[in-house]
């Protein structure tokens, strides 16, 4: 008899943060603060075309600057611990140590284009607002460069063998991926902006 199994599997880690009464809403205001503050994140967007906000260019200590983000910082590190963990690293004595976490407000509108996340090990997303209509996140399979020939997937195709998946987080929400994925978030067509705090993790 045939046999089949399932190799070079890509994984995608989900949690919801549990967090004290207040932090969400401290947490948004000080993203909201950064959008209206940073002027050179606001020069950086603007030169670049950037829709909406991102003080991925202009701060690079967040967690310094404000508790709040120290304290989703301390969180994700747990996160990313349990998730190294699940994907088998043999990180030799050394910790996954957060590089950088950077603010994105995405108005109306608004999208990020397909990318990586180069010279990291895990990288990810934390949801600050997800209102009704906002983009989801959307993943591609990293194997596309070398499909060759291959026909398309069949929109009936089970989830693992699709081309793209979109996932749906909610406010709260932590998505961990390793860099390497291809992701992007499409046009947003919430009238509310769609605020999440992205990071990386490196090794040594």
């Amino acid at each position: 008899m045939p046999t089949l199994e399932t190799l070079f599997v890509t994984k995608l880690y989900r949690a919801e943060i549990e967090a004290p009464d207040g932090f969400a809403l401290e947490l948004e205001q000080a993203c909201r603060s950064l959008a209206e503050d940073d002027a050179a994140g606001i020069r950086w967007c603007a030169k670049h075309d950037y829709p909406g906000y991102t003080s991925y260019a202009s701060l690079n200590d967040l967690p310094w600057r404000f508790p709040v983000f120290k304290a989703l910082a301390k969180q994700l590190d747990r996160h990313v611990q349990v998730f190294a963990k699940d994907l088998a690293f043999d990180l030799s004595g050394k910790k996954l140590t957060l590089d950088s976490l950077w603010v994105n407000v995405l108005p109306e509108g608004g999208f990020h284009a397909a990318h990586i996340h180069p010279h990291s090990v895990i990288s990810g997303t934390y949801y600050v607002t997800m209102p009704k209509g906002a983009a989801a996140l959307k993943l591609e399979d990293p194997r596309h460069a070398m499909m060759m020939a291959a026909p398309p997937r069949k929109k009936s195709a089970p989830r693992e063998l699709q081309a793209f998946v979109s996932v749906e987080p909610q406010p709260g929400t932590v998505l961990l991926w390793e860099s390497f994925l291809r992701h992007e978030v499409p046009v947003n067509r919430a009238e509310d902006e769609r605020i999440s705090i992205s990071f990386n993790y490196n090794w040594g």
